[in-house]
């Protein structure tokens, strides 16, 4: 069976410049404010668009992944870097792809940006729509019953 490629795979593209072309594309598409950071082997993308707040979680590779080659052989020296710094920046392209194919599926019309950012968006309290949803699911399918999303504000 042969391995399907993943996208970026082999990119020079470094990270910073990922960055910048994140923030251009929020930019271009009429994202108000952008910002990111570095947490726990995750990095967070956040942005105001639409007047929604939204939130994007990229997970950082952990470099002891890449102590030993996807064939079990040991890395030696500079190679364990070497390919943690690969799937870095293949990581970072591959946000940068998915925020601009998501902000054209917005700005074409084939998608409205709620329907689009749904999981992203931040609500009152810090947490995604996708963070407080999400974990049901599973019940959701088993039980068949769907609990309420928000309790009676009366």
């Amino acid at each position: 069976m042969t391995k399907t490629p993943k996208y970026a795979e082999n990119t020079q593209v470094p990270i910073d410049r990922s960055k910048a072309e994140i923030e251009h594309i929020l930019s271009k598409y009429g994202a108000d404010e952008f910002g990111y950071g570095i947490k726990s082997k995750q990095a967070v993308i956040a942005f105001v668009a639409h007047n929604k707040q939204i939130r994007f979680v990229l997970p950082l590779p952990n470099p002891d992944d890449f102590r030993k080659t996807p064939k079990g052989r040991t890395r030696k020296g500079g190679a364990i870097n070497n390919a943690f710094e690969v799937e870095s920046r293949r990581r970072w392209r591959s946000l940068a792809l998915v925020l601009k194919a998501k902000l054209e599926a917005v700005s074409t019309g084939i998608v409205a940006f709620e329907e689009e950012f749904l999981p992203y968006i931040v609500l009152p309290g810090g947490k995604t729509i996708g963070e407080m949803i999400i974990p049901g699911l599973n019940e959701i399918y088993a039980t068949g019953k769907i609990p309420k999303l928000l309790p009676d504000l009366r």
